[in-house]
């Protein structure tokens, strides 16, 4: 039986290279449920690395990574994913070919005990941006409402985590405003958060704790 005091996320001695150069060195982080944590530090410094690494997509990494006291440093992605650790990527990735709809539907899982399913009339409530184009192509949206798009897809796979990668970055101020409001209804609603982000405001406004990495290396406070 999962111990309701334990974090929902445990990370600890976490390394991570890209071929021969090391980019991460024994990073260690926690992030209870209902949480926002946030990563800051420069460009390089090794957020999406982090993020990338308990996601399972960085090929070569070492240490205990647990979710939901379960370990997961040895599962694929999508094995991560269904076990309710949701990931938004910087990159965005939306289908374009796909309407705002069918994109959401790629990212459907079934609902999870003591959680109220996401659906696409919650997220429209969320997002109302998305609710004026359902029927609208990826190709055909802005960069902040592709990012709206991302991060909904990724709540149709009802997760009680979602790593977020860089929320601000190239999108219009007003999007940003939109994304701070958000994650702080998404922590209302009693989902944990870690997010990689440079925008201080923003990481202020939606932050309960703030690590920093510097060179693959978490500061101390």
């Amino acid at each position: 039986m999962t111990d309701p005091s334990a974090p929902l996320l445990s990370v600890s001695g976490l390394n991570a290279w890209y071929g021969s150069a090391h980019i991460l060195f024994d990073v260690a982080l926690t992030v209870a449920p209902g949480e926002v944590v946030a990563l800051t530090g420069r460009n390089g410094a090794g957020k999406s690395t982090t993020l990338k690494a308990i996601m399972g997509l960085v090929r070569r990494r070492q240490g205990e990574i647990r979710f939901a006291g379960q370990p997961i440093g040895h599962l694929p992605p999508y094995r991560i994913a269904r076990l309710g650790l949701g990931y938004v990527p910087e990159e965005r990735r939306v289908f374009t070919d796909l309407t705002v709809r069918e994109n959401l539907e790629t990212g459907r899982q079934p609902p999870r005990p003591g959680m109220a399913p996401w659906t696409e009339e919650r997220l429209f409530q969320l997002f109302p941006n998305l609710a004026r184009m359902p029927d609208r192509r990826g190709q055909h949206m802005s960069g902040g409402e592709q990012q709206m798009l991302t991060v909904a897809r990724t709540l149709m796979g009802n997760p009680r985590l979602v790593l977020l990668d860089e929320p601000s970055e190239g999108v219009a101020p007003l999007i940003v405003d939109e994304m701070a409001a958000m994650v702080t209804d998404l922590k209302r609603r009693g989902l944990a958060v870690l997010l990689s982000e440079q925008n201080e405001h923003f990481v202020n406004r939606v932050s309960d704790r703030i690590l920093v990495l510097h060179q693959g290396r978490l500061q101390q406070p």
